[in-house]
């Protein structure tokens, strides 16, 4: 009887202690991306071409200078359950490392042909994927060159908006990056991407957002 008595009671404290938990009280399944600063050279100039191709800009016969890459993501909240029609507004150098902003004081040359700049929405299950160019390395400071890298600005309502970067792997320069190595261990494994079995132009991202 004392050992059914400690059984009963053992289960009718667990159900109340259960009872009593909130979501707040569980650790997120996912660890959200880390955050990154916006930089100096978030596009200003409206451009009307913003679609999911990089390489190509309406209107132009000619497709971008460098290696076309493909890059597949899907963004998540913190539980794991998938973010649809969220905005994704990412922005890039082009393959000689320079961006097409006024600002961009970078001697290497501007293409024409490349957009560097688009916005596309999260579709089933979170999902986005754009074709590009591999981002070039370019100088950020005296005795700073930064690795190639892909920014990302994603927003929902009922989100916190995030702005982050993706890197790639298998680059040295990720190993010295300032703005990277600020981060730790876990973070880093967190913003940069994974190349797929599908062949080495195509990586994928994983975005995970806060809920507001």
């Amino acid at each position: 009887m004392n050992r059914r008595k400690f059984i009963i009671s053992g289960v009718a404290g667990g159900l109340a202690a259960s009872t009593t938990l909130g979501a707040s009280d569980y650790a997120p399944l996912l660890l959200p991306t880390p955050m990154e600063i916006v930089g100096p050279f978030y596009p200003i100039v409206v451009q009307k071409d913003q679609d999911f191709d990089l390489t190509l800009i309406e209107g132009h016969t000619a497709i971008a200078r460098g290696q076309q890459i493909l890059i597949e993501g899907n963004v998540y909240d913190t539980s794991g359950v998938p973010v649809e029609d969220a905005t994704v507004d990412l922005w890039q150098a082009n393959a000689a490392g320079r961006y097409r902003h006024p600002h961009d004081r970078n001697p290497a040359p501007i293409d024409v042909n490349f957009q560097g700049w688009a916005i596309v929405s999260s579709g089933k299950e979170g999902g986005f994927r754009f074709k590009t160019i591999f981002p070039g390395t370019y100088p950020a400071a005296d005795g700073w060159i930064r690795p190639p890298h892909i920014h990302f600005k994603v927003a929902k309502r009922g989100y916190v908006e995030l702005v982050t970067q993706m890197y790639f792997p298998d680059q040295e320069l990720n190993n010295v990056d300032l703005l990277l190595q600020r981060k730790g261990r876990e973070e880093q494994k967190l913003m940069i991407a994974e190349k797929t079995a599908k062949g080495s132009e195509t990586y994928r991202f994983k975005i995970v957002i806060q809920k507001a």
